[in-house]
């Protein structure tokens, strides 16, 4: 019987089948839309460092044939052979790999499998459907990769660039213009069929386990080429919107004349609308030795105190109309901590009321969350020991029963146990002072360090997964993929920043705080970073890389455990 694979599971190929002749079949479909499904031969540092180990239509196979393209057939679109004792040692990963070829997205494609058969019984299948992806259009499915020994994972990240994305994802780039070949007629298009026909598989034979020797060798059926699809800009450069400046302020209108007195008219020599002895310069209406009249201040700088007075407090607001200032060397205005709003205890707690937004999450501060219960009427996962308060009618219950609440609260080795959340009311959450950050999901996905998850919708489908490697504290970092559509409550000490995934993005693993599910994570040590990133030492022994196309992002705190 053959093992059933998901996403981001492992095995030794040693634990599958004795055998090292394999046969992988890739079944892909979608209406409308095209596949190239190739394998990417990569070396330790996982590049494509010799393109002749890279397996699609124009060259079927490698040179030592350890990996050959056989074609669509039984059931599959797509098959290869693959000879384990054959891999030069330079390769140190197969990956097998679903392209669209023109425009479309994997969220499209119906049910399709990887499986892996051995002496003609499948020993392994990793099925995916359209569900598990959204704007990709290229799909890492599944890897061979050498550690110690020969082993299999089931991948399924995609990048949204298609081909062009993936390829420089592994180090190559894409030809613009192939040069003809020294023969008759010009060489083909890339992507397009061998030159030499082969005779099509029967078309509607009923899928059964193939065994792997009699179509080894086969080319593949030819296909009419499709012009590749032109490459569309993912980003454009962000519009920047500069800070706007502070409306100058009116110069003071003159002071009318007294009331009941006719307006005087100037003497000799007077400047009109200048009191007598008054100094050239001096504002219309001011006496001799009064000074100058107050200027408004700039916009968010308070006005400066009158001469002899010491300026008010913070917060404090300045002697009013009607008001005695203070004495000398005592602060004018209302006592300091009293709210302008006045004086008492109503005034004074006014700011720190409850903020109520009608929307079911609702931050009370960056370290305190609220979420009521009565909206939507679905139930909420939260960290035990978060609740800080809870009003109205909510019941409290330990997420522990079935496998799904051991993995999750037992397996992940943090200590996350789970409590859940139902009733009617409004639940107050918060955890030793970190701050909160909603991320609501609409049928997207996040990868989250399981450390620094607080709460989250019942509604969206989450799964522990666990990077493993030498150096990490506690021998692994657990993390959760969230997908679907509700909200995630992700706490942070200190205000987190967002970053872009590039082709040497590298995060230390204490730090990270999450990622885009469509990203790629490699465990890095220092040996690599140093070589390829920086070139001095980064006191960091361990490091997680990310690679995925423009558009994942990760997320890091200013914060190590």
């Amino acid at each position: 019987m053959a093992r059933e694979f998901q996403r981001g599971h492992k095995a030794k190929i040693s634990d599958l089948t004795a055998g090292t002749d394999l046969y992988v079949g890739v079944q892909i479909a979608a209406p409308g839309l095209t596949f190239d499904i190739s394998c990417f031969g990569l070396d330790a540092d996982e590049r494509l460092s010799d393109d002749r180990y890279f397996v699609f239509f124009n060259q079927p196979k490698t040179p030592e044939e350890s990996v050959q393209l056989l074609g669509a057939q039984s059931g599959d679109t797509e098959s290869f052979r693959v000879t384990l004792d054959r891999i030069p040692a330079n390769i140190h990963k197969l990956s097998f790999t679903a392209t669209i070829d023109g425009a479309g997205q994997m969220s499209q494609i119906g049910p399709g499998h990887l499986r892996i058969v051995a002496g003609g019984e499948e020993v392994a299948r990793y099925a995916f459907t359209g569900a598990e992806f959204s704007t990709e259009r290229a799909v890492m499915l599944g890897d061979f990769y050498l550690k110690d020994v020969w082993r299999f994972a089931a991948v399924g990240q995609g990048f949204d660039g298609g081909l062009d994305a993936l390829l420089r994802n592994f180090g190559g780039e894409v030809a613009e213009d192939e040069p003809a070949a020294p023969q008759q007629q010009a060489a083909a298009p890339g992507f397009a069929p061998p030159q030499q026909a082969a005779a099509p598989p029967a078309f509607g034979a009923p899928a059964q386990a193939p065994a792997p020797a009699p179509a080894f060798g086969a080319p593949p059926a030819p296909q009419a080429p499709v012009p590749p699809a032109p490459a569309q800009p993912v980003h454009t450069a962000p519009t920047m919107v500069a800070p706007m400046a502070p409306a100058p302020v009116p110069p003071p209108a003159p002071a009318p004349a007294p009331y009941g007195q006719p307006p005087q008219q100037p003497q000799y020599g007077q400047v009109p609308g200048q009191y007598p002895g008054q100094v050239p310069g001096q504002a219309p209406g001011q006496y001799p030795g009064q000074g100058q009249p107050p200027q408004t201040p700039p916009y968010g700088q308070p006005a400066p105190a009158p001469y002899g007075q010491q300026p008010p407090a913070y917060g404090q607001q300045p002697p009013g109309y009607g008001q005695q200032p203070a004495a000398y060397g005592q602060p004018g205005g209302v006592p300091q901590g009293v709210p302008a709003t006045g004086a008492g205890l109503a005034a004074a707690l006014a700011p720190y009321k409850e903020t109520a937004t009608g929307a079911r999450w609702t931050p009370q501060n960056q370290q305190l969350m609220r979420v009521d219960l009565a909206m939507g009427g679905v139930p909420v996962l939260a960290r035990q020991g978060s609740m800080v308060m809870y009003q109205g009618k909510v019941d409290f219950g330990y997420k522990g029963a079935g496998f799904a609440g051991r993995v999750v609260g037992n397996a992940t080795g943090q200590e996350m146990q789970l409590m859940r959340c139902t009733g009617r009311g409004q639940v107050f959450l918060a955890e030793n002072g970190a701050h909160l950050h909603p991320i609501e999901l609409q049928g997207d996905g996040i990868c989250v360090s399981a450390e620094n998850v607080l709460a989250f919708d019942e509604t969206l489908q989450y799964e522990v997964r666990r990077i493993e490697g030498h150096g990490i504290p506690g021998g692994a970092l657990f993390t959760m993929q969230f997908q679907g559509t509700g909200t995630v409550v992700v706490k942070t000490h200190g205000v987190p920043v967002v970053l872009p995934v590039t082709p040497t993005t590298f995060a230390d693993c204490q730090a990270v705080v999450a990622w885009s599910s469509a990203s790629q994570v490699i465990l890095s040590s220092q040996v690599r970073l140093r070589r390829n990133a920086y070139p001095g030492h980064s006191g960091e022994t361990v490091n997680l890389q990310f690679r995925g196309a423009p558009g994942n992002f990760i997320v890091v705190q200013p914060y190590e455990v």
